[in-house]
């Protein structure tokens, strides 16, 4: 039986940016393997676990993503300094200075640096910041390394940097947990409790349980496996953003995207959902995309749906109600007792 608050924590202390979720990967794996099910990885490094026949029938995928936000090494300067480029739609300001972990052969620390703000100079980080846009080209990774013992350690345009463990603790705040990549490891948290719930009763229609690679840049681990699967439905585990323009509350009810920047819901799943008898919060998002919308914007699945756990500070210092993780669980599954009975 799984904790989600501490599922939650192991899988936030994982780095795992897009491209290098191969740490995450393997304890996902062997998660599963506690649940008595079995796991494969595709070449893109999306996790497949199967449950229900396994018949000619096209399955439902129900996917949670396993990467983060991260930044990719974009230069090496003379000065041992790092430039670098976003991994995903992280901003500068929701990262701020602070540690970061360097992944190359055998990580190596840095600090994520925009300079000292005890000058008018002009040249200067904090001069233009004040009165402009603070971008990654602002930043720099201090290394106290020269160039060459980087290039010996592996270090070069197109290392991962991510978000050091040091960062990665969750805080309680009164009946509320936050922290770095709630987006998507709570997500992937209810992933478990969803197939912990149907491993052992009987499933009447194929389902695929994907932790998929690369949804931060573009949604590219769904849309490698669905241009394989092509499914009718798929369902995707995500957040639910906490903006003014369509309001949620953090709260344990979790949200329902009837559209997003790439798709809309059928009306019949929005109809079947409705009819649950659960509560949920209906959103129509103005920015954002998920698993599932992408892949139906790309033509690889007829039926986007996609659910989310309220969050304040999306793709920051993220906060939640943990009882949503459970909430979620609960009308995923609810949903796909409902669905199968219409195919």
């Amino acid at each position: 039986m799984f904790d989600p608050v501490t599922l939650l924590q192991e899988l936030v202390s994982i780095p795992a940016p897009p491209g290098q979720e191969g740490l995450l990967i393997r304890v996902i794996r062997d998660k599963v393997s506690a649940l008595g099910l079995t796991s494969e990885v595709d070449a893109k490094g999306n996790v497949w676990v199967r449950l229900g026949p396994q018949d000619e029938r096209t399955p439902i995928v129900i996917t949670a993503h396993m990467d983060e936000l991260g930044l990719m090494v974009s230069r090496v300067e003379p000065d041992g300094s790092l430039a670098v480029t976003p991994l995903g739609g992280v901003d500068p300001w929701k990262w701020g200075e602070g540690p970061v972990e360097i992944l190359c052969r055998e990580p190596l620390p840095g600090i994520l640096s925009f300079g000292s703000v005890h000058t008018e100079d002009p040249s200067s980080v904090a001069v233009q910041a004040r009165g402009g846009e603070l971008t990654w080209d602002h930043s720099h990774v201090l290394t106290g390394l020269e160039p060459e013992d980087l290039e010996a350690h592996g270090v070069r345009p197109g290392t991962r940097v991510a978000m050091a463990r040091s960062r990665r603790t969750l805080t309680k705040l009164g009946d509320w947990v936050s922290g770095y990549f709630l987006d998507d490891r709570a997500d992937l948290v209810a992933w478990f409790l969803i197939l912990e719930q149907l491993k052992d009763v009987e499933v009447d229609h194929p389902l695929l349980f994907v932790a998929s690679a690369s949804e931060e840049v573009g949604g590219e681990g769904a849309l490698y496996l669905l241009n394989q699967v092509r499914p009718a439905i798929c369902v995707a585990l995500e957040l639910g953003p906490i903006v003014p323009d369509t309001p949620a509350e953090i709260c344990d009810i979790p949200t329902v995207w009837a559209k997003d920047s790439f798709a809309a819901m059928d009306s019949r799943d929005l109809d079947l959902i409705g009819e649950l008898g659960l509560d949920v919060q209906w959103q129509v998002l103005s920015r954002g995309g998920s698993d599932a919308s992408c892949a139906a914007s790309h033509g690889l699945c007829a039926r986007p749906v996609t659910f989310g756990i309220p969050m304040e500070n999306s793709h920051g210092y993220e906060i939640i109600d943990p009882g949503a993780m459970e909430s979620l669980a609960e009308l995923t599954v609810a949903y796909l007792r409902a669905v199968t009975k219409s195919l």
